[in-house]
């Protein structure tokens, strides 16, 4: 076990010992919170778990302080000392042999370290990006991309099993909307004189589409009337921008599960199922010709319309039946990501899904804000492509696959992303993908060197001996190990809070701590087991780096 792990243990036995004892009266424990102090002299972990067990035992939380210790100091060999701080903060100091044994530990698991077995593992579906096949991906889907994706890494890394799902809204008036668009340029295309309604798709792509058309088929669609030609340009229209959306995807890293389609549970009459399990449950009732979902009873601020007077279902109506899909098949927990305009949907889709009898903890929505483009600090202009956004394909092929990806996770989803094009291109330690990767390539040539030198780190790093890590004494070494410990602790609250961003905020402080540590000590030196005990350093920080960026989605290159 890691530190973190460890004091926790150990805390729970001094409880159970000291009620044992009688010293400590109450039954209930709380949850003990283990945080690691933010300035330097607190310790390597604080509690505060007698301020929480002094409300159960009516005592002074640094007489239960006190009391604590007395059974934690029979039993620790590896704490160097524990205080008591403040109001009644306890505070462990870890010897630093304890913090080199995790050296051993990290290059025992290797790709493994920080994954771990759930206590209860579920079966999890996360439905991402999911933008309407109505035109290219933008960059907000491409934030929602990376988001999806890191986090089924993240969970999968923590013993879930994982699917991901693409929801292809391919039915509707948006739909019809596409192919008469695609339409009206085909004809343009052949010479004729068109009025592009309002609202129809316009960017260059359509015309695109249609001039593959004109170019494989010729004029044959002039003829007959134009609703005759409507459905194949939809669905023309509809595949097209699927193959593209699914190239880009395929580009950016990303694999689904499954490409569902809203279209196909209105053919299998799932929809009007799922209505009639609602009007079963007595959640559905007709006002003013219309059919209503009782949502108000779980929160949300009035009931919603399913079906409308006149009898045509709402796409409320679609999301209740896919949501009830989903859950039927067999998904322990569902995870919605949605973007920043779907925000006041939100309450009637939990509300739906307990309404028809599911647990409200089985379904999650994360919300992901917008994404600001900018060039140099000023916003970057519109895509002539799309015609009103910028596409993740043009991000993608501007900056890289990996610096689009660290940067869309580099902040927390619900707060807005300011994405510097000029800052993700720059191969200096101010762009923070660079300074990550670079971190990894400096340790790669550092080994080659070793090498060089006729080093053998393979013998190296077999059967390590903590009589030779011993030698790693230096304040910073004990400060990036005691880091390398933290890894599995924050890959754990990380999926637990659903934040992958915390992981580019790691590894931008462990690249931090190894560049300040490769200016001020020498790796290779003329000291045998000094050189031994840094070569093991330096692999092991070189394993926690590639394993983070896994988990992002991210390459870890060996040159840069």
């Amino acid at each position: 076990m890691l530190g973190k792990e460890s004091v926790l243990h150990l805390l729970q036995d001094a409880v159970d010992e000291c009620r044992a004892a009688g010293s400590l009266s109450g039954s209930d424990t709380p949850q003990i919170v283990l945080e690691v102090p933010k300035h330097e002299g607190q310790g390597d972990f604080a509690t505060t778990l007698a301020l929480s067990l002094a409300k159960i035992e009516k005592k002074p939380p640094r007489e239960i302080a006190s009391i604590l210790i007395s059974a934690l100091e029979k039993k620790t060999p590896w704490i160097e000392k524990i205080e008591i701080a403040g109001p009644g903060y306890i505070n462990f100091f870890l010897t630093h042999d304890f913090w080199r044994q995790s050296l051993i530990t990290i290059h025992t698991q290797q790709s493994d370290f920080g994954k771990s077995a759930a206590p209860t593992p579920q079966k999890i579906l996360i439905e991402f990006v999911s933008a309407n096949p109505t035109g290219p991906l933008h960059v907000a889907s491409g934030r929602a991309a990376a988001l999806g994706d890191a986090l089924a890494r993240l969970l999968q890394a923590v013993g879930h099993e994982v699917d991901r799902e693409y929801y292809l809204n391919d039915i509707g008036a948006q739909m019809q909307l596409l192919g008469h668009s695609t339409y009206l340029r085909y004809r343009e295309l052949l010479g004729e004189k068109v009025d592009l309604p309002e609202g129809s798709y316009q960017g260059e792509y359509i015309i695109e589409i249609a001039e593959a058309l004109k170019q494989r088929d010729g004029n044959q669609y002039l003829e007959g009337p134009e609703a005759s030609h409507i459905d194949f340009f939809t669905q023309y229209s509809f595949e097209t921008i699927v193959a593209w959306i699914q190239k880009d995807l395929q580009a950016f890293g990303i694999h689904f599960n499954t490409w569902f389609s809203e279209k196909e549970i209105h053919d299998k009459n799932e929809v009007t199922a799922a209505l009639d399990f609602l009007k079963s449950k007595e959640m559905l009732y007709e006002k003013d010709g219309a059919q209503w979902v009782s949502t108000m009873p779980f929160g949300d601020d009035k009931d919603r319309v399913a079906v409308r007077s006149d009898g045509r279902k709402t796409y409320f109506a679609s999301d209740i039946a896919y949501h009830r899909n989903k859950f039927e098949r067999g998904y322990d927990r569902l995870i919605d990501i949605w973007g920043a305009d779907h925000h006041g949907y939100v309450n009637r889709i939990k509300a739906a899904t307990q309404a028809m009898g599911y647990e409200s903890e089985r379904l999650t929505i994360l919300i992901h804000q917008l994404v600001n483009l900018l060039r140099d600090g000023k916003p970057v202009k519109m895509s002539k492509r799309a015609g009103t956004f910028v596409t993740l394909r043009e991000v993608m092929d501007e900056v890289g696959v990996d610096a689009t990806r660290f940067f869309f996770l580099m902040r927390r989803s619900d707060t807005s992303l300011d994405f510097d094009l000029a800052l993700a291109k720059k191969a200096t330690n101010e762009n923070p993908v660079f300074y990550v990767q670079y971190a990894h390539a400096r340790l790669c040539s550092i080994l080659s060197v070793a090498k060089t030198q006729n080093w053998d780190i393979e013998a190296t790093l077999q059967n390590i001996d903590l009589k030779i890590l011993e030698t790693l004494s230096l304040p910073e070494e004990i400060a990036i190990i005691r880091e390398l410990s933290h890894y599995p602790a924050m890959i754990q609250s990380a999926a637990e809070a659903m934040e992958p961003h915390r992981i580019t905020f790691y590894l931008q402080n462990l690249a931090g701590m190894l560049h300040s540590y490769y200016f001020s000590c020498r790796v290779v030196t003329d000291d045998a087991e000094l050189t031994k005990a840094r070569l093991i350093l330096i692999t092991a920080i070189r394993i926690v780096l590639r394993n983070g960026l896994r988990i992002l989605g991210i390459s870890a290159p060996e040159k840069m």
